[in-house]
């Protein structure tokens, strides 16, 4: 809609490119421009000149009910055969209603959580995050591949492999040994090492036992669990990359830094990469003295290899702990001879739970942790969905889920979905079927409703800057808003039985439309009934 506009703009300017944004008071219109400033210089006129002369132009077409100049800016009122034209596009486009083709591709690396335990509520946020990030650019067009890093080399899994060996000891063969304190926690561990029994039997427990199988077992237990969670959720990632997998490439990669003077050996045998001459506030290490790679190490090799595969862009999301990693992760991506502005790293921010108004209880069974798998299992993942997306994946989030059982408008999810059941609800009254709507013809449409129609056929514009500005909770915003534009229509209007039944329908078969899409493109399902 913003791009016809546009477009109508330009062509009686002969300008190449128009801004146009919607203006802070609604009363003034549907959109505006300032296009008039930039002109004045080329023209040598003054802005409101210009813009009186603009009015003139456009006042006579179809887009315009109204076009009017106020101190040098061009407001504009869309016309209702405008409006019709594009509710008509909007309904027999359905779910493809808004859709793009961009083109580009994008490898999208989001959640990549260590499997040595199950995921926790900052990780949904993140999982959440990058996942609707997905759907809205593939929505667009983007050729989009999802990726999780599975961190299965150095100690955590080690770690992982000695904390079921001694509570198998401890707690399965009965011996008298301390639990490390240094050791995962919580009852998933025992859930764990009574399987691991199962499966290799008790010699698995003995002191002299060989922990390798265990680990590289152990790993692949937690994994499972992970990626069971995240299909509960209604994740699903394109590929999977082992970090382990990637160290036999260390010496290929060690070599090409070496070429081109990334790294250096101290005294003591370790060796740096001197990613202070890329921006990096210092250099780092990337081979300890033992010979062994470090985490970043790992970090260069995936990285190398991501950029290798040429894809047109890169967007990792990480936790706001690993904000440090971004200057040294850009400085070897450089060295290896690539562009780092191609990728691309956001955040997630940490979540604060609540129950009651008081923190929520972490279970025995996760240890000292909130899980993803046990607030999905109590709220349900829609609901979890849509209020981990109400505010920027950068800012801290804090929630009372006990909110999430109320009836009423503070209760984001149900406030949405009780709107497009009650569009639904209107259609089963009526004897005007819905697949009908995209024939019937709009006009003299009043104040509300021409604005709760307006107000739907924005989504496109909405999907376009919750994904370039990386702002997901532009969506809930949208949603929340229009879903209260519907109540509100449905209150002060009688839809049935009026002489404008079939007008007020098609209106709200947008309405429904975009709420639904919109939903869906959050991964969740619009309820009809409710």
């Amino acid at each position: 809609m913003k791009k016809r506009i546009k477009a109508h703009i330009s062509s009686q300017l002969d300008a190449a490119e128009v801004p146009v944004t919607k203006p802070k008071d609604s009363s003034f219109g549907h959109f505006c421009t300032p296009v008039a400033f930039s002109l004045a210089k080329v023209y040598r006129k003054s802005p409101h000149a210009i813009a009186e002369e603009l009015c003139e132009k456009l006042l006579h077409g179809e887009l315009f009910d109204k076009v009017e100049h106020l101190s040098g800016y061009v407001n504009f009122t869309l016309s209702d055969r405008f409006l019709d034209e594009f509710a008509t596009a909007a309904l027999r486009d359905g779910d493809r209603f808004g859709e793009q083709s961009e083109g580009e591709s994008i490898l999208l690396e989001f959640v990549s959580a260590n499997p040595t335990g199950p995921l926790h509520i900052g990780h949904a946020r993140g999982a959440i995050f990058g996942d609707v990030l997905m759907r809205l650019g593939r929505h667009l067009g983007y050729q989009i591949t999802s990726e999780y890093y599975i961190n299965d080399a150095g100690n955590q899994v080690d770690l992982l492999a000695r904390s079921l060996h001694f509570k198998g000891r401890a707690e399965l063969l009965g011996e008298a040994v301390a639990f490390p304190p240094e050791c995962y926690q919580g009852e998933y561990i025992l859930e764990l090492a009574k399987k691991a029994q199962a499966h290799f039997g008790e010699a698995i427990f003995q002191p002299e036992a060989d922990l390798s199988a265990l680990r590289d077992w152990a790993k692949d237990e937690m994994m499972a669990w992970i990626n069971d969670t995240l299909k509960e959720a209604g994740i699903v990632f394109d590929r999977f990359v082992s970090e382990r997998s990637l160290y036999d490439r260390w010496d290929d990669t060690r070599q090409a830094l070496e070429k081109r003077g990334a790294l250096y050996t101290d005294e003591a045998g370790k060796v740096w990469l001197a990613s202070s001459q890329k921006g990096d506030g210092k250099d780092r290490v990337v081979v300890r003295e033992s010979g062994e790679p470090t985490y970043l190490a790992g970090d260069i090799i995936y990285h190398g290899d991501k950029f290798a595969r040429g894809f047109d862009r890169y967007i990792n999301i990480w936790g706001a702990d690993h904000h440090g990693y971004i200057p040294r992760v850009r400085a070897a991506i450089d060295f290896l001879g690539y562009d780092p502005e191609r990728l691309e790293v956001l955040l997630s921010q940490m979540v604060a739970l609540l129950k009651g108004g008081d923190p929520y209880k972490m279970s025995k069974r996760s240890g000292n942790f909130v899980t993803m798998e046990e607030v999905g299992q109590e709220v349900g993942y829609d609901a979890l969905r849509f209020v981990f997306l109400t505010k920027r994946a950068d800012t801290h989030l804090e929630f009372d889920i006990d909110l999430l059982s109320k009836e009423d408008s503070s209760n984001p999810i149900y406030y949405v979905n009780y709107a497009h059941a009650r569009i639904c609800s209107l259609f089963e009254k009526s004897e005007h079927a819905h697949s009908d709507m995209a024939e019937v013809h709009l006009s003299d449409l009043g104040h509300d409703a021409k604005e709760l129609l307006f107000s739907a056929m924005l989504l496109p514009e909405v999907i376009d800057d919750a994904f370039h500005t990386r702002q997901v909770n532009l969506m809930t915003d949208y949603l929340y808003k229009l879903a209260g534009k519907v109540h509100r229509f449905y209150t002060e209007n009688r839809v049935v039985g009026n002489e404008k039944e079939a007008q007020f329908l098609k209106i709200l078969a947008v309405s429904a439309l975009s709420i639904r899409l919109g939903l869906k493109l959050l991964g969740i399902t619009a309820k009809e009934r409710m």
